[in-house]
């Protein structure tokens, strides 16, 4: 049986795809992205999280960590996060759950299971399954086997992507799908390099083979909707709003866009986690910058909304 790793799994999920979901978040992804609100779901394996605020500063995980990555100094518990080897001893230690170990190994059969469990709210609501990461297709032998099932169980699946993926695996799964949402961050390679770490390229085929192949009656495979993730000072300017809307716009079949503001919801992981912030203080678009990006992307003739409601609607 294939397992994989999961970092959370949020039920009665509203914004990941149609109807009331289950979304399945997966660890592991290709890009490193300075604002990425799911920094726990970057790496492939578990985590240690750290929560200040539910600490008692009781000092029984320092002693019980094999590596003395863990001090009581000043009455304040600090983690030497380059020390820590993912043990566990502490969290086990930690009665109030200051300390958490973020990743778990899920069996195929596992995930299905918790799956069905609210088989009922889908068929009520016309949701279903929303597989997220990280990038669910970091673990492209998981994710396979979890879409064949949910197919043969009719549990109908959305795919949450940032779309580097290898064009090759992109076609082969993505036609298990009922819908898909497709990351577009910035267009130009050097400035999205800056901003994730990486290339666009597998990116843009992927989206070019999505829009010219989805929704064109040749029965392939789902439902396509573009998400861009608004960030100033990253994509919010008029030269790559206007490359995104003319990309998208050249398809075969132009998709749906939704506009998702740039917000600061995860910074506080980064603290727990020990690292630093990429974005630093930098704070949400303001509604001028938000109507501007609509405006430009209606302007190519596509249909816009923002955080999944239609744009223009009261």
């Amino acid at each position: 049986m294939t397992s994989g790793v999961i970092f959370d799994v949020k039920r009665f999920a509203v914004h990941d795809g149609p109807g009331l979901r289950t979304t399945v978040f997966l660890k592991g992804c290709p890009l490193s992205c300075l604002g990425c609100h799911n920094p726990e779901g970057q790496g492939r394996g578990p985590e240690l999280l750290f929560r200040p605020d539910r600490c008692t500063v009781c000092g029984d995980c320092v002693p019980v960590c094999p590596h003395q990555a863990i001090t009581l100094a000043n009455g304040e518990v600090r983690i030497g996060w380059d020390r820590c080897q993912l043990e566990a001893a502490c969290v086990e230690a930690c009665l109030p759950g200051a300390l958490e170990l973020v990743g778990e190994v899920k069996t195929v059969d596992e995930v299905v299971d918790l799956l069905e469990d609210d088989r009922i709210y889908f068929d009520e609501s016309r949701g279903g399954v929303t597989f997220s990461g990280g990038e669910p297709f970091s673990q492209p032998d998981f994710l396979r086997e979890l879409l064949y099932r949910c197919k043969e169980r009719e549990l109908p699946v959305v795919l949450d992507t940032c779309g580097h993926v290898e064009p090759a695996l992109f076609q082969e799964l993505i036609p298990l799908a009922a819908h898909l949402l497709f990351d577009l961050k910035v267009m130009d390679e050097d400035r999205h390099n800056a901003y994730t770490g990486i290339h666009n390229r597998w990116i843009l085929q992927n989206l070019e083979w999505a829009g010219n192949e989805l929704g064109s009656g040749r029965g392939k495979g789902p439902v396509l909707t573009v998400r861009i993730p608004l960030i100033p000072g990253v994509n919010d300017d008029e030269e790559n709003i206007q490359a995104s809307a003319r990309f998208l716009g050249e398809l075969r079949t132009p998709p749906p866009v939704d506009i998702l503001p740039y917000h600061r919801l995860g910074v506080d992981k980064y603290d727990r986690m020990g690292r630093e912030y990429g974005l630093g203080a930098l704070t949400p678009p303001s509604q001028v910058a938000v109507q501007l990006a609509c405006q430009l992307l209606e302007k190519a003739g596509l249909s816009v909304s923002v955080r999944g409601e239609q744009h223009g609607d009261d």
